[in-house]
């Protein structure tokens, strides 16, 4: 399932819900492109650290874990940067996973 969020300059990104095969199979690189320089960081630095304290053997584990909240956490930040469900059809699965709550009275979803 993909969302579709839009900003008030009339920018639309395209989102996945859900599991990240991406983060998955490639770590930090995918919130590297995407210029989520701050969750890169942190992804590179928890799989560091891993890595250091189990001699290499655990550096998959924040792998793994972030592999199921990248998205919803990427999600968030752009609704925190000013981005809006463009449809209703966002609207409804972003509320039923828990990641919004119903839109305030009076604001219309995509204005």
């Amino acid at each position: 399932m993909h969302a579709r969020l839009k900003n008030e300059a009339g920018v639309v990104k395209e989102v996945k819900i859900g599991f990240s095969w991406t983060t998955f199979f490639f770590g930090f690189f995918p919130a590297l492109f995407r210029g989520d320089l701050k969750w890169a960081a942190i992804m590179f630095i928890t799989g560091a650290l891993a890595a250091v304290f189990t001699f290499g053997f655990g550096a998959w584990i924040p792998g793994i874990i972030f592999s199921f909240v990248y998205n919803k956490i990427n999600i968030k930040d752009l609704l925190e940067k000013g981005y809006r469900p463009s449809d209703e059809q966002t609207q409804s699965e972003l509320q039923a996973r828990g990641i919004i709550t119903s839109a305030p009275a009076g604001q219309k979803v995509g204005a």
